[in-house]
């Protein structure tokens, strides 16, 4: 069996960790000039190369799609067999070829001058073709591969994809995304619900009754206020300023009953209610909703506004079902 030469390895994690720090002198005008060409734009951004540089392109195009900044994937030789189409005249074009001369990219690049398409280009040469006839140029220099015979892309494809994310990243920035928006896009899998907020987790949508009685309201009184109120396990009591002062679950109710028997639905809610008992907000994470039902072991959670009104209740079983990880 042949000797692994992880010392080689190694020396190409440096050789494309190395690239990718030189990669900050990049961060000049040209960049600012390419954010805002995009940020001005009324159209989508689309990434197109060829190769390799093509996929790292589609990766780009990807990041910028799920971070506020619309976009797709042109395929440089798809694109003079009818995928020009795909191209709309408030588009921006951004071209990623290291060296800047390849054939098809050089013929896109003909049809789309013609369209007027503001161009970027992410290449090594700015005295290439793509780099002479672009309005933006983000030129990452000539680059010496990792790979042991100096040609398989390696360390430029890497320098590129870096300055993508900071393309895409800056964007997000300064477009103020935040995470409501990151969860909009990202509404399946573990990641989307890990962001989501318990206003988008509660079952109760704004304006809908809620559960709630008021403190001088007898247990009684509070039955009858509440039966018409959908799926709940709980009841929210507030005081005459409409503030959350505390909760009478059904667990509650049912124990209540056990022990004194029906007498006890003369007795006020203040009397038997839970003081003080744990709210979250409704702009919080619902993975914070779970770690509050995890610790506390309750299965209802008042949901409440900045001035501790409740706007909602969240159950165990809402986040359960959305699999949000606490």
């Amino acid at each position: 069996m042949e000797t692994v030469d992880l010392d080689f390895a190694r020396q190409v994690l440096a050789a494309e960790a190395n690239a990718i720090e030189s990669m900050a002198s990049v961060i000049d005008d040209s960049f600012v000039q390419a954010i805002r060409t995009l940020l001005e734009s009324r159209g989508s951004c689309i990434v197109t190369g060829i190769g390799k540089a093509g996929l790292i392109a589609q990766k780009i195009s990807a990041t910028l799609a799920s971070t506020g900044t619309p976009s797709h994937f042109l395929h440089a030789a798809e694109a003079v067999h009818g995928d020009l189409g795909r191209v709309r005249p408030d588009d921006v074009l951004v071209v990623l070829s290291h060296g800047g001369e390849t054939e098809e990219i050089i013929r896109l690049i003909n049809l789309v001058k013609h369209g007027q398409i503001p161009l970027i280009a992410i290449t090594g040469d700015a005295q290439s073709t793509l780099g002479r006839h672009s309005d933006i140029v983000l030129c990452i220099g000539k680059i010496v591969e990792a790979c042991p015979l100096g040609v398989a892309p390696s360390v430029s494809t890497t320098c590129m994809l870096a300055l993508g994310d900071a393309l895409a990243l800056t964007l997000m920035k300064a477009r103020d995304f935040g995470v409501e928006d990151y969860v909009r896009y990202h509404p399946g899998g573990s990641l989307g619900a890990k962001l989501m907020t318990v206003e988008q987790s509660m079952m109760f949508n704004p304006g809908e009754k809620l559960p709630i009685a008021s403190v001088d309201d007898t247990l009684e009184e509070m039955l009858e206020k509440t039966t018409d109120v959908k799926r709940h396990g709980a009841v929210m009591l507030v005081d005459d300023t409409g503030k959350l002062a505390g909760i009478i679950t059904d667990a509650d109710l049912r124990r209540l009953l056990t022990q004194h028997g029906h007498d006890v639905l003369r007795k006020r809610t203040m009397e038997v209610m839970t003081r003080d008992c744990k709210r979250i907000r409704l702009d919080a994470l619902a993975s914070e909703a779970t770690g509050l039902f995890h610790k506390h072991r309750i299965d209802e959670l008042p949901v409440v506004d900045p001035n501790d009104r409740p706007v909602g209740l969240i159950d165990v079983q809402d986040v359960v079902t959305l699999k949000v990880v606490g």
